[in-house]
């Protein structure tokens, strides 16, 4: 049988339903197969971010192409991949989290910059982000969350935003929500925090204690955030429901309106639970992911339902993405993905002085983590190779477990 032909396709003119074959190495991808049948945009996404300038078309349709069952097991065979290289696939999955989470922030600016002028064009803009998202969140079996961030120190309102859509939307999975759910999810946690673009900045990253009036003028921006996303008349009441209501807790003591235990949508008391973590990231309660996590378990118990707060540990793990931490081997080093052994998680490792840095398997090397440590701790060398000064933020990772 004569095979099917194949010609150059510019990655601008890749399409849902096309049948395409990779220009790479097994080494250089992460697809099971050179071909690859294009099911779903974040097929498309991944494919773009290879840095290649082209793929080769086998079919526009994928019901086009018709093999016999030698044919498929002669071109299988040869293209079983080989023994599985880890770190190469961990390296090409962090930089996949990173550039997407930074793509996400960035058209979440420009979200945000239409909502006013072009409300719909906005809405549209946002659910097209959200569909991304939920692609990235779905693409593996098992997600497990990266450690990302941009090069400022300060998390910028839609930076967090993005961090806080993927850790309440890795709640949501783990909790088998609907994807309509997880979608309100992704959006009102996209939304969430635009009202305090009508905060004065001197308030807003104002480091210190707030007056009473300024701190009475920043618990505003749920209902400013409200009022710009309800104008348009386009968003659901369960978006914007969370935009209004992600400072609610349990208890009662949240604002603005003091809603307690039922009264408070599950999407919402996830986002606000997510929300609340990631917070202190960037406040001054916390100086590490892990710290950040026992804040909640110490101050929070009674504001978030305890099964919410099981889930975030769960997917966090002993030590979150973002943990400074002491090796057994009398190493230092920043967690940078979570694994199924809690334990030995992933993590960019250096000697004390901060020289020798490497990316490192701790449960392929037999090394343990002995404690979470402070970045005061660390010499001026280790904070330099670690970045201990960079802001933290979380994203899905693409690597298969």
């Amino acid at each position: 049988m004569a095979k099917a032909e194949q010609r150059k396709l510019l990655l601008s003119e890749l399409q849902l339903g096309m049948r395409v074959k990779l220009p790479l190495s097994w080494t250089n991808h992460p697809f099971l197969f050179n071909r690859v049948d294009i099911s779903s945009a974040a097929q498309i996404e991944m494919i773009r971010g290879l840095g290649v300038p082209y793929v080769f078309l086998i079919s526009e349709s994928l019901g086009d192409v018709q093999t016999s069952d030698e044919d498929e097991d002669i071109e299988e065979a040869a293209e079983t991949p080989p023994e599985r290289d880890l770190k190469a696939d961990t390296r090409r999955a962090m930089r996949l989290s990173q550039k997407r989470f930074l793509e996400d922030v960035n058209n979440c600016r420009n979200v945000f910059s239409k909502i006013v002028s072009d409300p719909e064009g906005a809405y549209r803009l946002s659910a097209a982000l959200v569909e991304d998202l939920l692609n990235h969140l779905q693409e593996v079996e098992k997600p497990f969350l990266t450690l990302v961030g941009m090069d400022e120190k300060d998390v910028s309102v839609t930076q967090h935003g993005v961090s806080v859509a993927v850790l309440a939307m890795m709640i949501g999975h783990a909790l088998d929500l609907t994807p309509r759910e997880l979608r309100d999810i992704a959006l009102g946690s996209l939304f969430h925090d635009i009202g305090k673009l009508k905060v004065p900045d001197i308030i807003r990253r104002k480091r210190g204690a707030l007056t009473a009036h300024e701190s009475n003028y920043l618990q505003m921006h749920p209902n400013f955030g409200y009022d710009m996303l309800n104008r348009s008349g386009l968003f659901p009441k369960e978006v914007l429901h969370i935009v209004l209501h992600h400072h609610e807790f349990i208890d009662g003591s949240g604002f603005p309106d003091g809603l307690k235990g039922n009264k408070i949508p599950i999407v919402t008391q996830i986002v606000s639970l997510a929300n609340d973590y990631d917070q202190q990231l960037s406040g001054q309660q916390a100086s590490s992911p892990q710290v950040a996590l026992g804040y909640l378990f110490k101050n929070r118990a009674s504001k978030h339902a305890e099964s919410l707060i099981a889930v975030l540990v769960k997917i966090l793990g002993i030590y979150p993405p973002g943990t400074i931490v002491k090796l057994s081997d009398d190493c230092v080093a920043k967690v940078i993905m979570t694994t199924k052994d809690v334990s030995q998680p992933q993590v960019w490792a250096c000697k004390e002085d901060g020289s020798e840095a490497s990316l490192r398997f701790l449960s392929d090397e037999g090394v343990t983590v002995q404690k979470a440590i402070k970045a005061e701790e660390l010499t001026e060398g280790a904070i330099r190779t670690l970045q201990v000064d960079k802001g933290i933020s979380f994203y899905f990772s693409s690597l298969q477990a």
